[in-house]
């Protein structure tokens, strides 16, 4: 991927493939731990709305700062309708290209449009691959989604510089029959449960 490269259509088809998995997750679930320790699969849920959000705000030119980790006035079966509608409401404000070279502000910090993007590509993912392991779901994107964005988070997120205020665990080592979205979960320190 270069500088150049639009990533938007490929947002949307992580949003699209999240969007799948959320609309499986049942009921009882939702207390479920998940791959990212920090979040049981309520949590995870009302955190993937927030990226969402935060993708908007960001696009705005506001703080993203300014919307919570976790969105937590989500009654149990209203996830799908909350992802959904935080989408149609983040679209509009990327549909300008100029916002894909303007400055943003990220909560990685300040990065051209098109890198916070990626981010949120990245973050959708992984949390994606989360969400269908902790649900017994199939846990792989298109491989040329995984493959694109896991060739940007190498280059974005390198191995050397984990924990701190880089919120990744270190590099864990794929399995050998690893596809390309579990190859991008474990280069955010992510592992089966």
């Amino acid at each position: 991927m270069t500088n150049a490269t639009d990533p938007r259509p490929l947002y949307r088809e992580a949003l699209t493939w999240t969007t799948g998995l959320i609309e499986k997750v049942r009921g009882d679930q939702l207390t479920a731990s998940t791959p990212c320790t920090d979040f049981d699969v309520r949590t995870l849920l009302g955190h993937l709305v927030a990226t969402v959000e935060r993708a908007r705000v960001i696009g705005e030119g506001g703080d993203p700062g300014t919307v919570p980790l976790v969105v937590t006035d989500i009654p149990g079966d209203g996830y799908t309708d909350a992802y959904r509608s935080a989408a149609d409401r983040m679209w509009p404000v990327w549909t300008d290209d100029s916002r894909l070279d303007a400055t943003v502000t990220a909560p990685w910090g300040t990065v051209p449009g098109r890198a916070a993007i990626w981010g949120y590509i990245n973050e959708t993912l992984v949390h994606g691959w989360d969400l269908a392991v902790a649900t017994g779901q199939p846990s792989e994107a298109r491989p040329e989604l995984a493959e694109a964005v896991l060739a940007v988070a190498r280059h974005a997120i390198p191995a050397e510089t984990r924990g701190g205020h880089v919120p990744f665990a270190d590099v864990v080592d794929p399995h050998p029959t690893a596809g390309p979205t579990e190859r991008l979960a474990n280069w955010s320190g992510r592992k089966s449960i």
